[in-house]
């Protein structure tokens, strides 16, 4: 969980840096694609745990 968390943070300050500074459209772009690696990685760990085995 700490590592979504983190991914996220980094897209989150990608994405503000690529907006504000003049020419870095890039990190933007790289932000988003973080991003949406995060949330596909905190679905599939989200979806793994809740199958349990039942007793």
């Amino acid at each position: 969980m700490v590592l979504v968390l983190l991914l996220i943070l980094v897209a989150v300050a990608l994405g503000i840096i690529g907006t504000v500074a003049k020419g870095l459209l890039y990190l933007l772009v790289i932000g988003v694609i973080i991003f949406l690696g995060a949330l596909l990685l905190g679905a599939l760990r989200f979806r793994h745990g809740a199958r349990r085995p039942t007793r």
